[in-house]
Parts: structure tokens; sequence; C-alpha cells
């Protein structure tokens, strides 16, 4: 697991589109990288369509944003369509980012317990660092949160 103030262990993984994105590819770019639960549900759309509306913002600031969850290159390009996304979502059904960041969790589910992604976003700055991370996130306000602390760091 990575922990702020370490170097991201170099991945690379399917995204939508049928393309590969590794991290070294994005070198000089702060990325903001989101992990959610699962494509087309209702917190996850309302997400994803916040950076949506915002990826202007955070491009004007050299970001990239990448989300990621454990649903498949398929569902992820009709997510991508459906909701007209600007940005690439990753595939990780082996769960091999997940691991790096320590997203999964033990949820419940209607009374069951299960392991799911737990909803968090790491920025990782153009040198392969993390930065900064939020976990347990909750939709509301949190997009703007990110956007504010990527456009702090280039006032610094």
């Amino acid at each position: 697991m990575v922990a702020v103030g370490e170097m991201v262990p170099e991945f690379e993984s399917a995204a939508n589109g049928g393309t590969t994105i590794a991290l070294s590819s994005l070198r000089g770019k702060t990325v903001v990288l989101y992990f959610y639960p699962k494509d087309n549900t209702k917190g996850c759309t309302t997400e994803a369509q916040e950076f949506r509306d915002n990826y202007d913002a955070f491009r004007e600031l050299n970001v990239e944003i990448l989300g990621v969850s454990r649903d498949s290159v398929k569902s992820h390009d009709n997510f991508v369509a459906k909701q007209e996304l600007p940005f690439p979502l990753l595939s990780d059904p082996d769960e091999n980012l997940c691991g790096i960041f320590d997203v999964i969790k033990e949820k419940n589910m209607y009374g069951r317990k299960v392991l799911g992604i737990e909803r968090s976003t790491f920025v990782i700055d153009g040198e392969g660092t993390l930065i900064r991370e939020w976990r347990k996130v909750r939709v509301k306000g949190h997009v703007e949160a990110v956007l504010a602390y990527v456009g702090s760091l280039n006032a610094e």
C-alpha cells in the first residue's frame, strides 16, 4: 500500500476505448485517481458527472483525471458513452490498483458483509509521488474540494 509522500509504483491498466494507461505516460502532469464502486449506480454516476462538468477547469491546471472500478472495459465503454465522460476509466477486475491504494474494504450490503471499493480519491504529482488522499468520500462537494486542492498547488 502506498502512503502520502511515497512514490506510487508504476502501473498499467486497461481503459475504455481499447486503450491502456500507464502511470509513467502521465509524468509531468498531476493525476487525480478516483476509485468508485460501480458503473451506472447513483453515487458513482453523480461523481463521474461532476468530474466531467469540471473537466476543463482540471485541464487548465494540467491535471489528468482517471476513474477506477472493478467493472469490465465493456461496462466502462457504455458508462463513458452514456455520461459523455471526457476522461478514461480504468478497469481493475484483479484489484491490482485497488491493492496499491488499499481501497477494498468490508461493507454492509442489505445486511450482508461484502468486500467492495471504498470511494476514495488520490492526487499524484508530476513526479509520481502521492501527495493527497481522500477516503470514505461523500460525493456532495467532493469534486469541488479536489479542484480547490489541485488549484492551490499551482498557487504555491
